[in-house]
């Protein structure tokens, strides 16, 4: 059963087959080495390749803390910290997260604040946070955040918790969050 329709292309594209093959390997040649590839390889090369992930779905995280956030962030203004793609509304945002990225980014690795509390990696929804202590958290949906709201020491019981938790994760933070 399809949620989707499927992509109505010709099955010829969906079975890579040797001329498909041979045609991205011409295409990545013909782009010659990428700037800074440590490889010294084509610019699609695996090799030395680092991947970025876009934090908070692109929503700006300086812009939680200020009146009508959070917003979207836009690819115009981003930078990369930790090992993540962080995109700002506007500069100013991105130059205050550039001089305090701990104070901006969410607690807990982003991860729901009540599944560290329970000893579980919980993806959360960026749109469903609360600022507490000066921190951000988010949470996987709105009656996990109602409770850390009524009981605002959860959030520093969540806190002690995520220490124990980072070794479940597929790259550990380079960073403190």
């Amino acid at each position: 059963m399809w949620l989707t329709r499927p992509d109505p292309a010709p099955r010829a594209l969906h079975r890579p087959g040797l001329a498909g093959a041979l045609a991205v390997c011409a295409a990545l040649a013909l782009t010659g080495p990428a700037a800074g590839d440590p490889a010294g390889g084509p610019a699609g090369s695996l090799a030395g390749t680092t991947i970025a992930l876009l934090t908070l779905n692109g929503f700006d995280p300086v812009s939680y803390f200020l009146e009508g956030g959070p917003l979207a962030g836009t690819g115009r203004f981003e930078l990369t910290w930790g090992g993540y793609v962080w995109r700002f509304a506007n500069g100013a945002n991105r130059e205050a997260f550039r001089d305090h990225p701990v104070a901006y980014a969410p607690r807990l690795g982003g991860y729901d604040a009540a599944g560290v509390l329970e000893g579980r990696l919980v993806d959360a929804d960026p749109l469903i946070f609360a600022v507490i202590g000066e921190r951000l958290y988010l949470f996987r949906d709105a009656g996990r955040r109602a409770r850390f709201l009524t009981e605002p020491g959860l959030a520093g019981r969540a806190e002690a918790a995520w220490p124990g938790l980072q070794g479940l994760l597929d790259r550990p933070p380079t960073t403190p969050r």
